[in-house]
């Protein structure tokens, strides 16, 4: 099995991207997407440090210290683009004026709970920054994540352990295995990215899956 590499992920979620879109990209590999949105749509990416219009990673050369994204990355600001009071952005957020926002997760529900800012390990830092806002503020969120963590384990589930960032606030998630959207019926796959069998995919997936393209469960192996 060869999953996506996450910049082919990230170029996938960018084709979903419409024109006119206002769009966070989340900390961590949401940030990739904008390297591969098209240069013909106008999109607008936002950053919750209070960034508007944000354009690809600079080259090294180009780089600003004094311009970053809310993963503390250089970015660079398009023609047109502004820089605005933190308060603004966090107001952007919550008012229901962004179109998508792409977070990473550490676990979606069937359901699409997310849990993305902690594994409640003692040791972690507790602090979830703007995730809970954007969960729940913008109009569409997806997910970019692996499938699968480093020990085999399937980050979709049928009910998160982690501490939630949102509750059913998910649409749509990209793993490097496949592209499933979240209904009120459970999860449906609409396209398989890795060389996997719907069989094994659902194999790998401890939640009931449905197909697009026949619109039934896959069978377990």
């Amino acid at each position: 099995m060869i999953p996506f590499s996450h910049h082919q992920l990230a170029e996938r979620i960018a084709k979903d991207i419409p024109e006119g879109a206002y769009v966070n990209l989340g900390i961590g590999l949401p940030t990739l997407i904008a390297n591969y949105l098209p240069s013909n749509k106008d999109i607008f990416l936002h950053s919750e440090n209070g960034l508007l219009g944000m354009g690809p990673y600079p080259e090294a050369q180009q780089s600003d210290p004094d311009l970053i994204n809310a993963g503390k990355e250089p970015v660079t600001l398009l023609q047109g683009g502004a820089f605005f009071h933190h308060g603004d952005s966090f107001a952007m957020m919550r008012g229901g004026h962004l179109d998508i926002c792409v977070l990473g997760a550490y676990q979606v529900s069937a359901t699409g709970d997310l849990a993305n800012w902690s594994t409640g390990n003692p040791d972690a830092i507790p602090a979830v920054g703007g995730a809970m806002d954007l969960a729940t503020g913008a109009k569409k969120v997806f997910v970019m994540t692996n499938h699968l963590t480093r020990d085999g384990h399937s980050k979709i589930v049928e009910t998160c352990t982690f501490p939630l960032t949102g509750l059913a606030c998910i649409d749509r998630i990209y793993s490097d295995l496949a592209v499933m959207d979240v209904t009120a019926e459970g999860l449906v796959v609409t396209e398989i990215l890795a060389d996997i069998s719907a069989e094994a995919l659902q194999a790998l997936t401890p939640v009931p899956l449905m197909f697009a393209a026949t619109g039934r469960e896959a069978k377990h192996e």
